[in-house]
C-alpha cells in the first residue's frame, strides 16, 4: 500500500492505492454431479444425483472457509447448473434470488466464456460462473501455460485472478490461476 499527496496547500490530503482493491477473482465452477437416471429427460432438465446434491454445499463450505465470497453468481440456466449454484450460495450466505442465469453458458465455448465474462460490471471484484465441461477445462487450460488440467472434475472449482480494473480488460490481462478444488479431495480414503 502507498500513500501519495492529492493536493497541496494548507491541508494535506492522501490517497492510500493499494493493487489489491483492483484485483479480480474469478471462480470458474463445473455444475455438481447429475442423474443420468432418467433416460428421457433432455440434457438441460437433468437434476443433480446424490453426491452432487451433497457436494455442491460441501464445496460452498470450503469456499466460506477460506474466506472467498461472491459478490456476483452467473450460471447456465440448465438444472443441474442451477442447482449447484443454489446449493454453493445457500453454504456462503449469498442471495439464491442474486443468482444470474445466463443462457449462452450452457455448453458454451471458451470463447463464449470470456465474452460472458467481459460484461460483468467491473463494480464486482469476486465473481463465480457455474457451467459445464468441455468449455470449462478448455477455457481454464487457455488462461496460464502453468496450469494444465485433463479435467475439471464435477463440482470442481478454479480460481483465477488478474490485477485489472474492469472485466471488460480480462483478455489481455495477465492471469494466475491460483485455486484448484474439488469434492474427491476431501473424501476418506478408505
Amino acid at each position: 500500500m502507498t500513500a501519495m499527496p492529492s493536493s497541496m496547500g494548507q491541508t494535506l490530503t492522501f490517497v492510500i492505492t493499494n493493487h489489491k482493491l483492483m484485483q479480480k477473482n474469478l471462480f470458474l465452477i463445473r455444475h455438481a454431479k447429475s442423474s443420468w437416471s432418467n433416460p428421457g429427460q433432455t440434457d438441460f432438465e437433468r437434476p443433480l444425483n446424490d453426491r452432487g446434491e451433497h457436494d455442491a454445499p460441501m464445496m460452498g463450505a470450503r469456499l466460506k472457509d477460506m474466506g472467498i465470497m461472491p459478490d456476483l453468481i452467473v450460471a447456465s440456466p440448465a438444472k443441474r447448473a442451477k442447482q449447484t449454484a443454489r446449493r454453493i450460495a445457500g453454504a456462503l450466505g449469498y442471495e439464491k434470488d442474486c443468482i444470474l442465469y445466463e443462457e449462452s453458458l450452457y455448453h458454451c465455448t471458451p470463447g463464449v466464456l470470456e465474452k460472458a465474462i467481459m460484461q460483468i460490471s467491473p463494480e464486482a471484484r469476486t465473481v463465480f460462473i457455474v457451467a459445464h465441461n468441455p468449455g470449462i477445462t478448455d477455457f481454464v487450460n487457455s488462461l496460464s501455460p502453468k496450469f494444465r488440467i485433463d479435467n475439471v472434475p464435477t463440482c470442481g472449482i478454479t480460481g483465477i485472478r488478474f490485477g485489472q480494473s474492469g472485466w471488460s480488460q480480462f483478455p489481455e490481462a495477465d492471469k494466475e490461476v491460483f485455486l484448484f478444488e474439488y469434492p474427491k479431495k476431501y473424501y476418506d480414503s478408505k
